[in-house]
């Protein structure tokens, strides 16, 4: 019998993957489980089969919103880690992705997401924007230049979207998943 596999669809766009990607590789290493990194864009996701978010996140329900906040703290307490409130959301996450991508190639993600979400929802920096994005490279090990080449190459961009689109097709509706 073969070692059991866990996929993981991800952005780092959303603060409760973060708390997910904290501890899936635990996990695995527990359960002897393959892991395999599958970044998505989130946003590509709610457009196609959930954008009942959009309607939720500009006509919040005020108790449901104060919950959230006070959950999403409890956990983050619980795990050890920072998620605070980032003055760019959502972020446009699509270079962020593509770089996971990149990242993914290199034997890099798991320290170059770790880096994005630490940025993002601990430090409250912009990870649409380049400069962080190779900022967050250099610090897992990446050559920003090549980074920033590999993303804005069309195959990268075609993975992307392939990632999101099978996410879909198999039945996701958002991130973690």
């Amino acid at each position: 019998m073969s070692a059991p596999q866990i996929e993981f669809f991800f952005d780092c766009s959303s603060p409760w993957t973060y708390l997910a990607f904290t501890r899936i590789e635990d996990m695995c290493a527990r359960h002897k489980a393959r892991l395999i990194w599958r970044p998505i864009l989130v946003g590509g996701v709610f457009n196609a089969v959930n954008q009942e978010v959009y309607a939720q996140r500009a006509d919040p329900v005020p108790a449901k919103a104060r919950y959230y906040q006070k959950d999403l703290g409890d956990w983050a307490r619980a795990y050890g880690i920072k998620i605070g409130q980032p003055s760019v959301f959502p972020v446009r996450a699509v270079r962020a992705q593509r770089a996971c991508l990149y990242a993914r190639a290199q034997n890099r993600l798991s320290d170059f997401a770790r880096g994005l979400f630490r940025a993002y929802w601990g430090e409250d920096k912009d990870i649409g924007l380049l400069a962080v994005v190779q900022a967050v490279g250099t610090e897992a090990g990446l050559d920003p230049q090549a980074l920033a080449s590999a993303i804005d190459e069309p195959t990268c961009k075609d993975a992307l979207r392939r990632e999101t689109e099978e996410l879909i097709a198999r039945g996701g509706f958002g991130s973690p998943t």
